[in-house]
């Protein structure tokens, strides 16, 4: 369980992939002060995603990465020395600064537009259409693993308003439009609308 709350940069050291069908990838990932306490098998978001630990060397963490993970989000498509946001999981007790993030991102969107303005930034995400429902005007988003509140949805995009700190200390400061970019949609809507 996450937050969206990002704690940092990581920056991708070496990423293997496995070109046939982009089936799976190994990636190191250097870590920092992000690295403290962090135990084999222990879960970080790195962009969003939820992944597992599997070696940790000098502040490197090394992850697994399956092909229904390369398939959904946006980290087959990462090249070494470009920065991830990070976030570990939640420790029972803690504040819960943003809203509930399982890591399971639920498929790739493509930013549209961005548009500086006085004290943020717009951002607008076209996303696969089957999500749009589970989008909702001031609920609640998570794009590359960023916590964000929806401002506006129009069919199959939203734009998120995005304040300056979350710009300095996130990736988002390097996207550009055509970028893709993770989404994970607010859990306790998709309850919701399952019915469940």
């Amino acid at each position: 369980m996450f937050t969206g709350i990002i704690e940092g940069l990581g920056k991708i050291v070496r990423l293997d992939k496995r070109t046939k069908n982009r089936s799976a990838a190994k990636m190191k990932i250097e870590l920092g002060k992000l690295a403290k306490d962090l135990r084999i098998g222990d879960s970080i978001a790195i962009n969003g995603v939820c992944l597992t630990a599997v070696n940790i060397t000098k502040g490197i963490a090394e992850f697994e990465v399956v092909s229904e993970t390369i398939k959904k989000t946006n980290l087959g498509y990462l090249e070494n020395g470009d920065k991830v946001n990070i976030e570990r999981s939640l420790k029972i007790g803690e504040r819960l600064e943003g809203h509930f993030v399982l890591g399971h991102v639920d498929n790739v969107g493509v930013i549209l537009k961005i548009e500086k303005q006085p004290n943020q930034v717009k951002m607008w995400v076209e996303t696969p259409k089957k999500l749009s429902k589970h989008i909702i005007r001031k609920g609640s988003v998570t794009v590359n693993g960023i916590s964000l509140t929806v401002v506006d949805t129009l069919k199959n995009k939203f734009s998120v308003s995005i304040i300056p700190h979350t710009m300095k200390v996130t990736n988002l400061r390097f996207k550009k439009i055509g970028d893709k970019v993770n989404i994970e949609t607010d859990i306790l809507g998709k309850y919701i609308l399952s019915g469940s």
